[in-house]
């Protein structure tokens, strides 16, 4: 799919932020700070020593995060250099418990991805409106147990798009239906390729 968009010329300049599954380290990509600080959130300490290390270290990372946001607010040169620095420190720590330790490590080899933020400052730090996106296939998934054909999972995934894209725009999925269907309605729905285009920013 992405090398039919890539071909066609579309979303050139676009950042694919990801939970790290290698089907999405496509592109300019980025890391979603959620999925790494649960990372450290799903160790599992053995002494209060270590349980405390882990605490440290996510205040330590929320607050690194909080700043991020406050960063997209406002974003400049000096400020992007600091953070990068702080960074740095941040993900050197050595705690001590070797597993944080390890995983520290291998945060701080993803620092481009999880920095991407500080030169493309619109971009979201976490991918919690993507997972919302694809929930309701989940949860159609899990209720009916898949689909019987190809056909069958192409007109539910195009429903449940549509619906979800309706939802977005603040148009009632079953107006819009009922209007392409050709049912009088009390208002007539634009194509929804006119409805993006509107509510996209100039």
């Amino acid at each position: 799919m992405w090398g039919a968009i890539r071909h066609h010329g579309f979303l050139a300049d676009a950042v694919i932020v990801s939970d790290d599954a290698g089907q999405f380290r496509i592109a300019d990509h980025a890391l979603c700070w959620v999925h790494a600080e649960r990372l450290v959130h799903k160790l599992v300490p053995m002494t209060p020593d270590q349980r405390q290390a882990v605490d440290v270290m996510r205040q330590l990372i929320w607050w690194f995060y909080h700043d991020l946001k406050s960063y997209q607010r406002s974003p400049c040169p000096r400020r992007a250099a600091a953070l990068r620095a702080r960074f740095d420190r941040l993900f050197k720590r050595r705690t001590g418990y070797v597993m944080l330790d390890r995983l520290l490590t291998r945060l701080h080899r993803r620092k481009h991805e999880l920095l991407r933020v500080l030169d493309r400052p619109e971009i979201p730090l976490h991918t919690n409106g993507s997972e919302n996106d694809i929930r309701a296939v989940v949860i159609k998934r899990k209720i009916s147990g898949g689909t019987v054909s190809d056909a069958g999972r192409d007109a539910r995934d195009v429903l449940l798009g549509l619906m979800k894209t309706c939802t977005k725009l603040g148009v009632s999925f079953f107006a819009y239906l009922g209007h392409r269907l050709g049912i009088p309605t009390q208002t007539a729905v634009l194509p929804l390729p006119d409805l993006v285009s509107q509510a996209a920013p100039a």
